[in-house]
């Protein structure tokens, strides 16, 4: 069973489904399409609100005609060895600028939340049961030090002098 999780807690009637041959959205539920169906249906119509899964071999850079028309991306996480989906959370936010929700799919797992809330992610479809059970207690592992610049912060605020993050205006 897959719970979708947010820092605030889970959240109830999530309408987002990534379809598949056994499973497709119903009239309540909006499909979460791959990169190439998402980029066909953009430009072929005028649609907002749409939500994509970006795989790991997907160049997320291609994205970017689309992003503001676009809800919700879902970063595919499929083994906890492969943290390509890191780097897209990473671009998405930092490079490309992407402020709305963007999703981890996949396999993901109570250790990695902290690292990809640094790297932007602010939604999680959690399937793993000693995940959900954890999240469920509100135990969430905490991770007190960081040497990557990121889009989260660091308890406390911390910065670094050789953060590359952009300069605020005066």
């Amino acid at each position: 069973m897959t719970k979708i999780w947010r820092e605030t807690g889970f959240v109830d009637n999530d309408r987002w489904i990534i379809e598949t041959d056994e499973l497709k959205a119903t009239e309540t539920q909006k499909p979460l399409l791959d990169l190439d169906a998402l980029i066909a249906k953009a430009e072929e119509s005028n649609d907002v609100g749409l939500g994509v899964v970006i795989k790991p071999a997907d160049d997320v850079t291609r994205l970017q005609p689309y992003l503001d028309r676009l809800e919700i991306i879902a970063v595919a996480f499929p083994a906890f060895n492969d943290g390509r989906a890191f780097s897209h959370a990473s671009l998405l936010r930092q490079r490309l600028g992407y402020g709305k929700e963007l999703r981890a799919v996949g396999d993901v797992l109570i250790d990695q939340i902290p690292l990809m809330l640094r790297v932007g992610i602010d939604s999680f479809a959690v399937t793993n049961e000693t995940a959900l059970k954890r999240l469920s207690e509100n135990r969430l592992p905490g991770i007190p030090h960081y040497y990557q610049p990121t889009a989260g912060r660091a308890e406390g605020g911390q910065a670094y002098s050789w953060r590359r993050l952009p300069a605020k205006s005066a």
